[in-house]
């Protein structure tokens, strides 16, 4: 049943579904919220080990992590942070919506936040085919000034490796905004503000993991 203002898509929310293990919808709010807390932090403490042994790396390779830094692309990776911060605005308010009640715009701003999400996927993988063809990836063709050859090779693999796993990640949370977006527009139950929101802190960390990433690989030799 529409609630006051019709105008605006606010609707009463169905009851949450209380799952068999848990006693009433608080508990259950409170566990999954808990639960991908804990999960951001495992994920915290991978990441910051890669970071770790990056900062290992740079200390060894100075010059080669410079050298390394200038062949990546400055244009495309700048792009996608504004990409992605702009995702993340929109998460935000897509969060307040649900917050408020507002289905279709729930809905629709996290269409959004999914849509920049595969837009940065779009341009990361551009990205990587213009690292092939300029032979930047080890193991498959890399070629690099032999004076800083071995250095660039770490840099690359740990380019790589991150932004890789980064965009499993996103991928991730594509996923379940698209998801959560199509059920807040169906007004299917269980779409409340609670889950909107943890799926936001998932989308939040990968954006913070980025915004460490874009300086390590992007601003080595242009700060």
């Amino acid at each position: 049943m529409t609630s006051a203002n019709p105008a605006i898509g606010a609707v009463h929310e169905p009851a949450l579904r209380v799952a068999a293990q848990f006693e009433e919808a608080p508990q259950q709010v409170h566990a999954a919220k808990l639960g991908m807390w804990i999960f951001l932090a495992t994920e915290v403490m991978f990441f910051g080990a890669l970071f770790f042994a990056y900062a290992i790396a740079r200390v060894q390779f100075p010059e080669a992590f410079a050298a390394a830094s200038k062949h990546t692309n400055i244009l495309l990776g700048t792009t996608n942070t504004a990409v992605l911060l702009t995702s993340s605005l929109f998460m935000v308010l897509a969060m307040r919506a649900a917050e408020l009640g507002v289905r279709r715009a729930t809905a629709i701003l996290l269409v959004i936040t999914g849509l920049l999400g595969l837009a940065f996927t779009g341009i990361k993988l551009t990205e990587y085919a213009l690292d092939y063809r300029d032979h930047l990836v080890p193991v498959l063709d890399f070629s690099f000034d032999p004076r800083y050859a071995k250095g660039a090779l770490v840099f690359f693999g740990f380019y790589f490796v991150t932004t890789g796993l980064h965009l499993v990640h996103l991928s991730v949370g594509n996923g379940l905004v698209l998801t959560f977006a199509r059920r807040a527009w169906l007004g299917k139950p269980n779409t409340l503000a609670d889950q909107v929101e943890i799926a936001g802190l998932y989308w939040h960390f990968v954006d913070v993991v980025w915004i460490f990433l874009y300086p390590c690989l992007y601003l080595v030799s242009r700060t």
